[in-house]
């Protein structure tokens, strides 16, 4: 009896953590959507709303706002591939810096935010900063 409790309660608060997850995901989901859309518009894009794609859509107005080659997103295919794809990760995360420095810069505003934005909370306020600065 005692057991069942506790199994239940042990239940309960995975699935309240879980919830919790979900929610701060889907807030920061909206969030970055809207800030690389508002980002596009600034860097005058075709397509900003590219930005509400799940997972890769800031990378892919990242990309565009940079006005680099296509090649680097093969770089990601290879990712996929067992033992090597680890090297090719790595080679993808760097080009994703270089996306944000160059579009840092298509905007105004100073390149090296791109490495400050691999510091957890800094790169909300920095791509939030960047979207909505006048």
């Amino acid at each position: 009896m005692a057991l069942d409790l506790m199994s239940g309660g042990l239940i309960a608060a995975l699935a309240g953590m879980a919830f919790l997850v979900f929610i701060i995901s889907l807030g920061m989901y909206i969030f970055l959507s809207l800030a690389f859309m508002s980002i596009g518009r600034k860097a005058k894009l075709n397509a900003p709303g590219l930005a509400w794609i799940p997972g890769i859509g800031p990378l892919i107005i990242s990309f565009q706002a940079s006005k680099m080659h296509w090649w680097p997103w093969l770089l990601l295919i290879g990712a996929f591939i067992p033992v090597i794809g680890i090297i090719f990760s790595l080679a993808f995360s760097i080009f994703v810096i270089i996306w944000q420095w160059k579009m840092f810069e298509a905007i105004k505003e100073p390149g090296y935010w791109s490495l400050l934005c691999l510091i957890p909370v800094l790169n909300l306020i920095l791509y939030g900063i960047a979207a909505w600065r006048k």
